[in-house]
């Protein structure tokens, strides 16, 4: 069984950076994917980035450019680096895990199979 840990969350103001942290233990398949997904207030999970089989990163469009999904596999955790950091971005951020194969279509509204307990983000000026 998979778990994740997540750390890192806090308070940022507008235009700053946070790193998040999300420790794997465990039996994770080479067929699983990890990935970063949010909720704000009021609104309803979202992706907002992972990594496909080949480790190719995908991102929200509200977060392109600004985050970045990263893996160290030698520590079994997976970093999502927040820069430039808006208010919008304020919300609940988790760790999560499921096979490549579908993992993808989180995309088009799918649920992953396994979350982490969540990070709190909270921007403001």
């Amino acid at each position: 069984q998979v778990r994740l840990v997540e750390s890192g969350g806090g308070s940022a103001q507008p235009g700053g950076s946070l790193r998040l942290s999300c420790v794997v233990s465990g039996h994770l398949s080479n067929s699983d994917c990890l990935g970063w997904f949010r909720q704000a207030p009021g609104k309803q999970r979202e992706a907002v980035a992972t990594f496909d089989d080949e480790d190719t990163p995908y991102y929200a469009s509200a977060v392109k450019g600004r985050f970045t999904i990263s893996k160290d596999n030698a520590r079994n955790t997976l970093y999502l680096h927040l820069n430039n950091l808006k208010t919008e971005d304020t919300g609940m951020y988790y760790c999560v895990a499921d096979p490549c194969s579908t993992l993808r279509f989180v995309w088009v509204g799918s649920t992953p199979r396994t979350w982490g307990q969540g990070t709190q983000v909270t921007v403001a000026s």
